[in-house]
């Protein structure tokens, strides 16, 4: 005869919470073996970032009948008089997607009330887990955490289908004009020395080519009024870190590539790479005028090596932007879990909410929306251009 409390014991969730120093980084790891999650979950990007920031971070893991089936990696930072748990390196963070087992599941209410009361026996002093940016699904694997989003991410996600190929995606998206701009930029570039692709494959030239886009990412938001998120030093050695570490770790998950013109680099994109998806992560451009368009030209040979690397999304990451909007025919929108521990958390998690709803208001009010960036850019004292890819 069967033990019935026994049984629902085998199959109770279990949660462990413990720091993510190299112990628990490396269990992270060896679980992640057999997982899938989305690149800021990476083992590389979690210990890049806490060895950059040296950050307050904790893993998370979820057992059911004896087996871990999903993990967080999350750090701890203050807002204010509030502790809170979030992925870790906060913006820089997108389309985030737990580390789960594929047949995991989706977590439930048991588990969801067993990982709130790991944590705060664990760490009273978090006031709330806060989960931002969260894709609904990670290639054909549904985010655990669907059932428990508190509200939609104010920003979408914007990528190319690219399943039945490369001339299939341009058809979609002004495909003959797309081409005779291609064409135009390259007799050009080659006119004035030629162009030459660079992807790092050593630490020296990591920091070549983020030396170079730190730089045009620093006027670029200078011009622009917008705080440089890839200012602080953590942030930058950060970088350096996980596309230096990715150079030795097999299929190569991360990387960092730029274009020459004549020797001088005038765009840099760091790339995400998983199964199903190339993502880029982030852009940076140095304005040539004379009609033409570096940034354009790089998208376009990103996206065909994706194609040819047998990919069904060149995903352009969060934001929304014309440049973004001329090649994408794929919306996603994000999500966010905001789950309070404490009375503080409550609190926390009210302050979210409003934020999030304003921001999102804000943001589908294109005429409202322009006239604050309009705004943003007369503070900082120039006059906003248009991206020119």
């Amino acid at each position: 005869m069967v033990d019935s409390n026994a049984a629902r014991e085998t199959y109770a969730p279990l949660v462990e919470v413990f720091p993510a120093d190299d112990i628990g980084l490396s269990a992270y790891d060896r679980f992640c073996q057999d997982a899938r999650f989305a690149p800021p979950q990476h083992p590389l990007w979690i210990r890049a970032w806490v060895e950059a920031s040296g950050s307050d971070a904790v893993i998370i893991m979820l057992r059911k009948g004896g087996a871990p089936v999903f993990a967080l990696a999350l750090e701890v930072v203050r807002e204010g008089p509030f502790a809170i748990a979030q992925f870790p390196s906060a913006e820089h963070a997108n389309g985030n997607f737990p580390a789960v087992v594929p047949d995991a599941g989706l977590v439930e209410e048991a588990d969801i009330k067993a990982i709130c009361s790991a944590v705060q026996a664990s760490r009273p002093d978090i006031d709330l887990i806060s989960l931002q940016r969260q894709n609904p699904n990670h290639g054909n694997l549904e985010n655990p955490l669907r059932k428990l989003a508190a509200m939609r991410s104010p920003n979408v996600s914007l990528a190319v289908d690219l399943r039945d190929g490369l001339e299939a995606a341009l058809k979609r998206n002004g495909g003959r004009r797309k081409k005779k701009k291609f064409r135009h930029n390259q007799r050009k570039f080659d006119e004035i020395g030629g162009y030459r692709v660079i992807k790092a494959s050593s630490p020296e030239e990591v920091d070549r080519l983020l030396d170079a886009f730190f730089m045009m990412k620093a006027a670029r938001f200078a011009e622009r009024g917008i705080p440089n998120v890839f200012a602080p030093l953590e942030v930058q050695t950060f970088f350096r870190r996980l596309y230096s570490s990715s150079l030795v770790y097999g299929d190569r998950p991360f990387e960092v590539k730029g274009i020459e013109i004549n020797g001088e680099l005038v765009a840099v994109h760091g790339m995400s790479i998983n199964e199903h998806s190339v993502v880029c992560d982030f852009g940076g451009i140095v304005e040539m005028g004379a009609n033409l368009s570096p940034g354009f030209f790089f998208d376009y040979l990103c996206i065909e090596e994706a194609c040819n690397a047998g990919k069904s999304l060149y995903d352009f990451s969060v934001g929304d932007e014309p440049y973004k909007r001329s090649w994408c025919d794929v919306e996603t929108w994000q999500f966010d879990t905001l789950l309070p521990l404490t009375a503080k958390g409550r609190a926390a998690w009210a302050i979210s909410t409003a934020r999030g709803h304003a921001v999102r208001l804000i943001k589908s009010n294109a005429v409202l929306w322009s006239v604050l960036k309009q705004l943003r850019t007369k503070v900082a004292g120039t006059r906003s251009t248009p991206h020119d890819q």
